[in-house]
C-alpha cells in the first residue's frame, strides 16, 4: 500500500486536533487516496465514503470526540471515521470474517456511539444522547449526520418534531446532501432541496439580510421580518426552522475553510441547530463521480482501471430472476405495479423502471409507506409487487399485519436477501422473515429451491387472492434456467425429491441443495417443502410414518421458524418421530463470506451431517 505520511501520524482524533489547520487539506487528500486503495482490495461502500472525507475530518477536528457524540445515519459513510479513530491498520479486514464491520458498532470502538446500518435513526438517537447530557448537566454535544435520502423517512421527521420543542439542548443535525441515497433521489423533499441549490439567490438574500440587520435597531426588526418572508419565498429551508431548528447553509461540504469555522461557531450555540452541507458522492475519484451508483457498493477491483462492466456470463442471481419475471408478467398483466423503497438497483428493478415507468414507484426510504401504498393499490384492483430486502421489511411490520393481511389484500412481497447475506453482517441478514411472516393470518409464504421455482412462485403469488411472500436468498442458485412459460403451483404442496431410509430432511428454500448432498451420504429422504405457510401437512404425515427422524432445515432463526411449525404438525400425529430443527441460532450472526457464515452455524454439509449423527447416537443411547 502506498505511503500516507500525514495519515499515518493519526492514531486518534486527539492527534488530528493537534495538527496545524493548514495540514488538514493534505490529510484529506491522503485519506481519500487511502480509502480508494483500501476498499478496492476489500470491497465495500466507496462513493458515499469519498463524499464525507472533509466532513469527517472537520467534525473530529472541531468536536471533542468521543466525549462529544457523533451518530452517523446508516453508517455506510464511516470508513474515514474508522481510519481516524484508530482502525486504519484494521481496514484490510473490513467486512471480512473476523474483521471490522462496514458500519458503526458500539462494541468495536468508543467512537462508534450508536450502531447503525438501517436509515433515519440518527436524529432520534442523538436527541436521546442530548437529553441524557442535559439531565446530567454535562457540556456534551450530540451530532447527527443524516443524508438527504434518509431524510425521506418518517422517523427522521418524528425526531425533528420532538427535538424542535427543546430549546436547551446541545443538538446539531447535519444534513449531508449529495442528491443521492443509493438510487437516484425521489420525492418532494428532494425537489425542495434541489430548489435551494438552483442558484445563488438564497445565499445572496442571506448576505443581504446580514447587512440589513446591522443597521439601526428600530429598523432591524422590520428588516429581519422582511428577510424571513423573502427567504420563505425563495428557500424551503424555513421547513426546518418551522420545526424549531436554527437553520444554517447550505455550505460546501468539501471546503474545510467553510466547514471548520461554521462548526466552531455552531459549537458555541445551544438549542437545536441544523446545518445543511452539500457534498458529492465519489468526490475526488473521477470514475465514482461519473457513476456513483456503480461505485456505491463494490467488490474487489483495480482502482487504477476501475470496475469492469459488461462481462456477462455466469449463473443468474435470484434478483435478476425476479427482475426479468416482473417485466414478463407486467407485459401479460396490466394490473401489475412495481414498488421499491429506494432499492431500484439492489432489488432488480432497473429494467422494469425503464420499460414500465408509469407502473414503477420508488417511494424513497419509506418502508412503512411502501406497504400501505401497495395496500391502497390492491384495494382498487391492481396487483402491487413490493420488492424489498428481508431486513428492511421488518421496518413495516405493523403495516404488513394491519393494512395488508388483516384486510386480506392481494399484495405480493418479493423478499430479497433472505438468510445470511455475507459482508454486510447482522444488520442486513434476513434471519427472521420466515418467523415473522408465518405467524400472520392470511399470509402465504413460499421459499424457492432454485431459480425456475422462484419464477413460478412469483407467478403463483400474483394468482392468489390474498397476501403472499416469496422469499429468496442473495446471489445465485443452482443454475437452473427459468422456464419462460409461467405456471401456478398448488398452494401448500411440497415435493418429495429423494426416497431414503430412517431419516427425512425437510428443507426450505436455499437449503434444499445441501439437503440433497447430505441425503446422498446418509441414504435419507429429502422433501422440498416449498411452502412455509401453509405447510404440506399430508407430506409431513407421510414422512413421519416412514422415518425415525425428521430434520428441518431453514436459513432462518430456528426459534419460531418453519421447523417449529413442522414440530407442531408432528405433535398432532399418531406416529410422532423425533424432530430435529436446524436453522440459525439464537444470536446475531457476524459478517463474512456467506459460505463461512453457513459453516459457522452448522448449516453446511459437514455441520448438518454432524448434528444428524449426534441425534442418532442420542437416540441409540436412549
Amino acid at each position: 500500500m502506498a505511503p500516507y505520511p500525514n495519515l499515518e501520524r493519526i492514531g486518534s482524533p486527539a492527534e488530528l486536533r493537534a495538527l496545524d489547520r493548514r495540514e488538514l487539506g493534505t490529510l484529506a487528500d491522503e485519506l481519500r487516496a487511502f480509502l480508494i486503495e483500501s476498499v478496492s482490495k476489500t470491497g465495500g461502500h466507496l462513493s458515499s465514503n469519498l463524499g464525507t472525507v472533509e466532513l469527517t475530518i472537520a467534525l473530529h477536528h472541531v468536536f471533542n470526540t468521543p466525549y462529544d457524540r457523533i451518530v452517523w445515519d446508516v453508517g455506510h459513510q464511516t470508513y474515514g471515521h474508522k481510519v481516524l479513530t484508530g482502525r486504519r491498520l484494521a481496514m484490510h479486514g473490513l467486512r471480512h470474517w473476523g474483521g471490522i464491520s462496514g458500519f458503526p458498532r458500539r462494541c468495536e470502538s468508543e467512537y462508534d456511539t450508536f450502531g447503525t446500518a438501517h436509515s433515519s435513526t440518527s436524529i432520534s438517537a442523538a436527541l436521546g444522547m442530548a437529553v441524557a447530557a442535559r439531565a446530567r448537566k454535562e457540556d456534551r454535544h450530540a451530532i447527527a449526520v443524516i443524508g438527504d435520502g434518509a431524510m425521506s423517512a418518517g422517523m427522521a421527521f418524528e425526531a425533528l418534531n420532538n427535538a424542535g420543542d427543546m430549546e436547551d439542548l446541545n443538538l446539531l443535525v447535519i444534513l449531508n446532501d449529495n442528491e443521492m441515497s443509493i438510487s437516484p433521489p425521489v420525492g418532494a423533499l428532494t425537489k425542495i432541496l434541489a430548489r435551494m441549490l438552483s442558484g445563488s439567490t438564497y445565499n445572496t438574500a442571506r448576505r443581504m439580510g446580514e447587512k440589513v440587520l446591522g443597521i439601526a435597531p428600530p429598523v432591524a426588526e422590520l428588516a429581519r421580518k422582511v428577510e424571513e418572508y423573502a427567504k420563505g419565498m425563495i428557500s424551503p429551508g424555513t421547513l426546518f426552522e418551522e420545526f424549531g431548528f436554527h437553520y444554517y447553509g447550505p455550505i460546501d461540504g468539501h471546503d474545510l475553510d467553510a466547514l471548520i469555522p461554521t462548526l466552531q461557531n455552531l459549537k458555541k450555540l445551544t438549542g437545536p441547530q441544523f446545518l445543511h452541507v452539500i457534498t458529492r458522492k465519489g468526490q475526488g475519484y473521477k470514475l465514482a463521480e461519473a457513476d456513483p451508483i456503480l461505485y456505491h457498493g463494490v467488490s474487489k477491483f483495480d482502482h487504477t482501471a476501475g470496475i469492469q462492466t459488461g462481462k456477462g456470463g455466469g449463473k443468474l442471481t435470484y434478483t435478476q430472476v425476479f427482475g426479468d419475471w416482473l417485466c414478463d408478467i407486467a407485459k401479460a398483466d396490466p394490473r401489475i405495479v412495481g414498488i421499491t423503497p429506494a432499492m431500484r438497483e439492489g432489488s432488480g428493478l432497473v429494467r422494469f423502471a425503464h420499460e414500465y415507468p408509469e407502473r414503477y414507484f420508488d417511494v424513497g426510504i419509506a418502508e412503512q409507506h411502501a406497504v400501505t401504498f401497495a395496500a391502497g393499490l390492491a384495494c382498487e384492483g391492481f396487483v402491487p409487487v413490493v420488492a424489498i430486502y428481508s431486513t428492511f421489511l421488518q421496518r413495516a411490520y405493523d403495516q404488513l399485519i394491519h393494512d395488508v393481511a388483516l384486510q386480506n389484500l392481494p399484495v405480493v412481497f418479493a423478499i430479497d436477501r433472505g438468510g445470511l447475506v455475507g459482508a454486510d453482517g447482522a444488520t442486513h441478514h434476513g434471519a427472521f422473515d420466515l418467523s415473522y411472516l408465518s405467524c400472520i393470518p392470511n399470509m402465504v409464504v413460499m421459499a424457492p429451491a432454485d431459480e425456475d421455482e422462484c419464477r413460478q412462485m412469483l407467478y403463483t403469488a400474483t394468482r392468489h387472492p390474498g397476501p403472499t411472500a416469496v422469499r429468496y436468498p442473495r446471489g445465485s442458485g443452482k443454475g437452473v434456467a427459468p422456464v419462460a412459460e409461467m405456471r401456478a403451483l398448488p398452494i401448500g404442496k411440497g415435493a418429495l425429491l429423494r426416497q431414503g431410509k430412517r431419516v427425512a430432511l425437510l428443507a426450505f428454500g436455499s437449503l434444499v441443495e445441501v439437503a440433497c448432498k447430505v441425503a446422498d451420504t446418509l441414504d435419507a429422504s429429502v422433501a422440498n417443502m416449498r411452502f412455509v405457510k401453509p405447510l404440506d401437512e399430508t407430506l409431513i404425515a407421510q414422512l413421519a410414518a416412514d422415518h425415525d427422524l425428521l430434520v428441518t432445515l431453514e436459513e432462518n432463526a430456528v426459534i419460531g421458524g418453519a421447523g417449529s411449525e413442522v414440530a407442531r404438525v408432528v405433535d398432532g400425529l399418531r406416529t410422532r418421530p423425533r424432530v430435529l430443527r436446524l436453522g440459525l441460532p439464537d444470536r446475531f450472526i457476524d459478517h463474512g463470506d456467506q459460505a463461512q457464515l453457513l459453516a459457522s452455524v452448522g448449516l453446511d454439509h459437514d455441520g448438518i451431517l454432524a448434528r444428524i449423527r449426534q441425534a442418532q447416537e442420542l437416540d441409540t443411547q436412549g
